[in-house]
Parts: structure tokens; C-alpha cells; sequence
């Protein structure tokens, strides 16, 4: 076999996708090795991150290689060649459940401070900030986004349909957001002519300047500043409450917590106020004393009075009870276990539960068990309006058909922090009223917002360089797949009116004869293509970041049931790739399966496809025939999961997620030793063919029988590497196979 060794990179993430890879990883490893490639795993789990973050909290022997700031240095390769399996955007409560797991195993790590007060303890919470929300992905993302529909995944499930909930033009489900008030409002935008740093200033009603931060800005590069009123949402979830009470339909909130990790968990503990605000009314005082912090939601209320007295905690059970009792009702996340949408910030994430309530009939979960008509809340009215838009087109023209409908493939702007999704480090809760401005290095306004105390600020950035290669690989889409491309830009919209003018100039330095290219506002955007989807057209969506994320789990979860399968490929400024595993989350409910019954009914088809994408790129980029055909015959070997029914089951007992790497193992190998471009390879692969399948049925009992009793895998978030072993490769037959083709 050839000695050249070529390199990917796998990502060891959290959750499902984490217990995948150590079923997954070995036998990417073994088929990969045959082209002389070299398969390494990089961790960038939350507890890796928490660890790589306090190294000299730890023993030499507990220290770990901080793996996200290796891949980032990794992106700037041209060679670099890394596949990104989904990870935990971490909430406040997922990232004390971590700390705490990893303190009861023995790494002598810091609790998040509650108010960092000393010096130690602003230190101790400013790397904890890094750690929390979207902190892969900015790191890692060094490209722009190019996601779309695979042809065998769209043709599997045109075959074999998912349920679409029916519509009804009488359904009261709508969206409803803020009329103003809101960051779409007050957004302000400027292209800075020169490189320069730029400053944010906070001036208070005495004209004293406490805020002063910094910001590098090179030539041509977008700026933005926008704020959100605190009092103006208070008044609008109270304005949405009263008319759910009035009309009976149920009220729900959506945000995105998890990735807006600073604003959105704000404005998330603003709805929770609202909602019990008697219960906070009467006993805030008290919940300060305990250090409630509504952001992290109601999940943070009935931990912290645990440690009150009972006839204390009943008080307050019951006056949050008479919330219920008085208020809407309100959507549920488990109506079993009596978790609300208020429970925790990470709970329910936007851009997975508004299609997901789409799909449902625009109906969610009550407390009684059943779905009912639901008004769902997004404050900020930028992107909500499109969820409206799809609503009114459901009412009208009836569900979305999987069997007829086309695709809407995405390119997403994204490279280098590009927009609201790198604003972090620029968003500010007002402590008191004055003014927020950005001043240039001459000393002018670049622009200004007068904030009062508890409103939202945030600045953000879109570099030219960014903006120029998302119209290139527009372009490059729309010529590849003769496929018509939309670019949404709002002329509504501060922001979007500078990137036109952009994109107006940079669409001249190509080629577009033939092409069908055009630039429409977000509802325009949406109604035409949703008109062109339902007579079975594609159209290329091209969009900020923001709306990459929400419509990639959109139209997705529409048209293939979920945005798992999704290819979703990020070419690389630098030159290198980054191939994620689909456009979904890390499953939590799939590892609490996998505990209770040893089942686990996570999907990898997302790293199948990512895997042939980075196979075929890197035979193309190191000249390396074998890894193109290891990419080709992996894409028909996938078609062939699909089409036998080898994807893995919801019910223990069946087929689940070992099962299925299997049957990839199976005909990957059968395919590679039945082809004749390359003999060396079909004789490699011809023992291992013969083996797996003389002894299937074997491995599948094998597989199999250890389901239905629960799974020890010895930690949540930082499992234990032999316990996982032994849990996701229990077929030792499979194993030894393996094995003996990998010598």
C-alpha cells in the first residue's frame, strides 16, 4: 500500500455524535489507512475545553492538549483537512453540570464564579466565558458555508417519506415578535474606507466615558451597532401573554441561547420575569440572597431554594403553580416530567423548534399531553418574519410534500465572525442610562445609540475578504448546479444595504452569462421560494449568517424529516476544507436512551457524507487516486444503507447506530473489492468483504444482544474512553474483522 500519508482530522465532540465516533472512528481508520492516509482525533468537547482552559488547576497526567486552538491554527493550513462533528453550544446550566462532573472525578478545576468580585475571580469567569455558547464553531468556521440536499438522501426519502402534520387555513398558529424597540430598529450601519481601529464608548448622563474597547477594522470592512430596549421587551412578552390568555392559544418562546451566547440568554431571563412575575415580585429579594439568575431559567429557581426550608419551598412551588394557573398556557418541552419552555435556556433553540413546530401542524406540546394551536415569540423581528411567512404559505397551500417538493440549498456568509454571530465579544447589558457610540480614529461619530439601563448593545463585523469569496462561491453554486440563486438582502435593513452594495460590485468581477441571480428582501426571498419548492424547483438561498443557521435547519427538517443529513462543506479561505456532519444538534435524548437501553439511534449518514466529501477533496488536492476511490464507492455504499433499510431504529432491541456502521463496513468493503480502477485496493478489501459477510448475522446478534438494560458509561459530558469502547464496539467478531484487515 502507498507510504505517503495524507491527514484528516475527526472531531471528538459531546453527546450522541461523541459515543458515534468511538463505534465510527476505527473503521474510518481502517479504510482509510489503505490509501495511506492518516486519521487523527482532535477533542474539542465541552469538558476538553474546560480542562485545556486550566491547566495548572490539573496534574501533569490530567493536562490535555487544548484541541480548539490547535484546529484553529489548523484552518490557515491549505492542507488542512478536518471533519466537525456537531458539539454543545453550552448553556449556563450545561456548563456547571460539566464543572461539576469533572470536580467529582478528580480534576481540582474552579466553580464559575456567580459575581466575580477579586481579580482570581474575574480571571476564573472570563475563560469560562470563552468556553460557554458558540465557541467552536467562530474558531473554526474560517470559510464561507456551503450546505445543501445530497441527490441519494433526497431520492431515499422521496422513496420513503417522513409524516408531515396536516395544516388547516383555520389553525391560529402565527409568529409574533417586537414592532420596535428591537436590534432591526435601531441598527446602524458603515463600510470603513480605511483599516483603522475604531472605539466603543459608554458616556453616562454626566459625560463620563467608562467604556472603552478597541476594535482593529480593516479597509472595506461592514461595522453595525443596534441595541435592544429592555423595558420595550418586557412590555412585548406582556403584551403577548394578555393575548394568548385572551385567545386561547398557546404561548411559546424562541430564541437562540445558545449561540446569541451573551444577548439571547438576557432577553431569555426577561420572558421568565415576565411570565412569573409575581413569583419574582414577591420573592426577589430572597432569590438574590440565593443568587437566582432568571437567564439560566426556572431550572435556576428550584435548584437554588432547595436549600431553603420546606414550608418555604412549598410557598414558593405554589405561587409558581398559580402562575400556571392564571397565565396562558405554556408550550412544554417534556409534558411528562413537567418541564417548561422556560426550564433552561438550551432547551428550545430557534432554528430547531420553530420547523420542527412547522412540520407539527404549527402546533407544540401543552401540559395535558397534547399539541395545541401555538403563538410562537421571537423578539427580534429581523428574522421572525420568515417564520410568519411560512406559516401563512402552510395555511394557504397545506403541508410541504417530502415526495414532490424541491430543495433550497444554502450559501451562508460566515468566514472570519462574520456578523450578529460574532458580536460576543461586543455586546453589553446596560448598567445604567447614556449613550453607546463608535468613534473613528479621527475622532468622529461613526454612530451612536442612547440606551437606558438593562437594554441590550452589541457591535458587529463582516470583513470585505469574507464578503468577496460568499459571492465567488455563489457564483460557483449557481454554475454548478444550474440552479437559480437568491441573495436575501432587506433594503429595510441598515446592514443589508451595505452588503449590496457589495455584492452588486463583487457579482461584476464574474462570468454570469446564463446564470439567474437576484437580490430579494427576506419575505420576498422566502414566498419565492417556497412557491418554486412546492413545484418540485430548487433554489440556492444565499444569506448572512444568521439566516445560513435558521434556514439550513428549515428547509432541511421539512424536506428530510431532520438538518443531520445535510452536506454541509466549508471551503476554507486558506485554502484547506472543514466538512461538517450535517446542520443538527448532539441528541441529548438519544444519550439518555443509550443509558436506559443500551440503544442508540443517533444517525451518521451527516459523517458518511461529510467523510466522502473530505475523501475526494484530499485525493484531489495530495493526488491521491485511492482516496478518490475510497470517496466514490463510500457514496454508493451509503446509497445502499439507504435503500436496504440499514439506518438505525428508534426501538431497542433493533438496528441502531453500531448496527448500521457495520452494514456501511459491509458494502464499502464488498464495493471496493468487486471494483477494477484500482486491483491493489479490491484485493485489500477483499478478506474483509468475505468475513463481514459470512459472519453478519453474527455481528448483528452480536450488536444486538447487549440492548434493553441500561449502559455505565462512566461520565456525561467527560466519559470514560474504556467504558465507551466497550459500549459502542461490543461485537467482538465485527472487532476482530477489523482488525485483521487494518495488519
Amino acid at each position: 500500500m502507498t507510504t505517503n500519508k495524507s491527514t484528516i482530522v475527526y472531531t471528538l465532540t459531546d453527546e450522541a455524535p461523541a459515543l458515534a465516533t468511538y463505534s465510527l472512528l476505527p473503521i474510518v481508520r481502517t479504510f482509510a489507512s489503505s490509501a495511506g492516509i492518516e486519521v487523527t482525533l482532535s477533542d474539542i468537547s465541552l469538558a476538553g475545553r474546560i480542562l485545556a482552559a486550566f491547566p495548572e488547576c490539573l496534574t501533569k497526567e490530567q493536562q490535555v492538549t487544548d484541541g480548539l486552538s490547535a484546529l484553529g491554527d489548523l484552518t490557515q493550513d491549505p492542507h488542512a483537512n478536518i471533519i466537525k462533528l456537531p458539539n454543545i453550544s453550552a448553556s449556563v446550566p450545561q456548563l456547571r453540570a460539566c464543572i461539576s462532573e469533572l470536580q467529582s472525578q478528580g480534576f481540582n478545576i474552579p466553580d464559575l464564579p456567580e459575581e466575580p468580585t477579586t481579580d482570581e475571580e474575574k480571571s476564573i469567569h472570563e475563560r469560562y466565558s470563552r468556553i460557554i455558547g458558540s465557541a467552536v464553531n467562530p474558531v473554526l468556521r474560517q470559510g464561507n458555508s456551503d450546505r445543501r440536499a445530497p441527490s441519494a438522501v433526497k431520492a431515499f426519502v422521496r422513496k420513503y417519506p417522513h409524516s408531515m402534520g396536516e395544516w388547516s387555513k383555520a389553525s391560529r398558529s402565527h409568529a409574533d415578535y417586537m414592532q420596535g424597540g428591537d436590534f432591526f430598529s435601531s441598527e446602524q450601519s458603515v463600510t470603513l474606507d480605511t483599516a483603522q481601529t475604531v472605539r466603543i464608548e459608554f458616556v453616562d448622563k454626566a459625560g463620563n466615558v467608562t467604556l472603552k474597547k478597541s476594535l482593529p477594522m480593516q479597509a472595506g470592512e461592514v461595522l453595525d451597532g443596534m441595541y435592544m430596549s429592555a423595558k420595550a421587551l418586557a412590555e412585548f412578552f406582556e403584551h403577548t401573554l394578555q393575548d394568548c390568555k385572551e385567545t386561547g392559544v398557546m404561548w411559546s418562546l424562541h430564541v437562540k441561547a445558545t449561540m446569541m451566547k451573551v444577548s439571547h440568554p438576557i432577553v431569555f431571563g426577561h420572558a421568565v420575569k415576565v411570565f412569573y412575575r409575581e413569583v419574582f415580585e414577591k420573592y426577589g429579594d430572597l432569590f438574590d440572597e440565593l443568587g437566582v439568575n432568571p437567564n439560566n431559567g426556572m431550572s435556576s429557581v428550584l435548584e437554588k431554594i432547595k436549600s431553603l426550608p420546606q414550608s418555604t419551598q412549598e410557598e414558593i412551588e405554589r405561587a409558581i403553580h398559580d402562575c400556571y394557573e392564571h397565565r396562558p398556557k405554556l408550550a412544554m418541552v417534556d409534558s411528562v416530567k413537567g418541564i417548561t419552555n422556560l426550564h433552561v435556556p438550551s432547551d428550545v433553540i430557534v432554528d430547531a423548534s420553530m420547523p420542527a413546530m412547522i412540520r407539527s401542524s404549527g402546533k407544540m406540546w401543552a401540559r395535558d399531553g397534547k399539541l395545541k394551536d401555538t403563538k410562537a415569540v421571537m423578539p427580534e423581528s429581523t428574522y421572525a418574519r420568515i417564520y410568519q411567512e411560512v406559516i401563512n404559505f402552510c395555511k394557504t397551500n397545506g403541508a410541504f410534500d417530502p415526495v414532490t417538493m424541491g430543495t433550497v440549498p444554502n450559501v451562508g456568509l460566515m468566514a472570519m465572525k462574520a456578523e450578529e454571530y460574532g458580536s460576543h465579544d461586543k455586546t453589553f447589558e446596560m448598567t445604567e442610562d447614556g449613550t453607546m457610540r463608535i468613534i473613528d480614529e479621527q475622532g468622529q461619530v461613526l454612530m451612536q445609540h442612547d440606551v437606558e439601563k438593562g437594554d441590550i448593545w452589541r457591535a458587529c463585523q463582516t470583513k470585505d475578504a469574507a464578503v468577496r469569496d460568499w459571492v465567488k462561491l455563489a457564483v460557483t453554486r449557481a454554475r454548478q448546479s444550474s440552479t437559480p440563486a437568491v441573495f436575501w438582502l432587506d433594503a429595510e435593513r441598515a446592514h443589508d444595504n451595505e452588503l449590496r452594495k457589495k455584492v452588486e460590485t463583487y457579482l461584476k468581477e464574474h462570468d454570469l452569462n446564463g446564470l439567474d441571480i437576484q437580490i430579494m428582501s427576506y419575505n420576498e426571498a422566502i414566498r419565492f421560494s417556497m412557491e418554486r419548492i412546492i413545484r418540485g424547483l430548487d433554489t440556492i438561498s444565499v444569506t448572512g449568517n444568521v439566516l445560513r443557521d435558521y434556514l439550513t435547519d428549515l428547509f432541511p427538517i421539512l424536506e428530510l424529516g431532520t438538518s443531520a443529513k445535510m452536506l454541509s462543506i466549508v471551503p476554507m479561505l486558506a485554502g484547506g476544507g472543514m466538512y461538517e456532519t450535517g446542520a443538527g444538534g448532539s441528541a441529548p435524548k438519544h444519550v439518555q436512551q443509550l443509558l436506559e437501553e443500551n440503544h442508540l439511534r443517533w444517525d451518521s449518514l451527516g459523517e458518511f457524507l461529510a467523510l466522502a466529501v473530505s475523501l475526494e477533496e484530499l485525493g484531489i488536492k495530495e493526488n491521491n487516486p485511492k482516496a478518490k476511490i475510497l470517496a466514490k464507492y463510500l457514496d454508493k455504499a451509503t446509497e445502499l444503507l439507504l435503500d436496504n433499510g440499514k439506518s438505525p431504529s428508534r426501538k431497542a432491541g433493533e438496528l441502531d447506530n453500531r448496527g448500521s456502521h457495520f452494514y456501511l463496513s459491509l458494502y464499502w468493503a464488498q464495493l471496493l473489492a468487486e471494483q477494477t480502477e484500482d486491483g491493489e485496493l479490491a484485493a485489500h478489501f477483499a478478506p474483509l468483504a468475505k468475513a463481514l459477510s459470512e459472519q453478519e448475522q453474527q455481528i448483528v446478534a452480536e450488536f444486538n444482544q447487549v440492548q434493553g438494560s441500561p449502559a455505565n458509561l462512566s461520565g456525561y459530558y467527560h466519559m470514560d474512553g474504556a467504558a465507551l469502547t466497550k459500549v459502542m464496539r461490543p461485537s467482538e467478531t465485527f472487532n476482530q474483522a477489523l482488525a485483521n484487515a487494518a495488519n
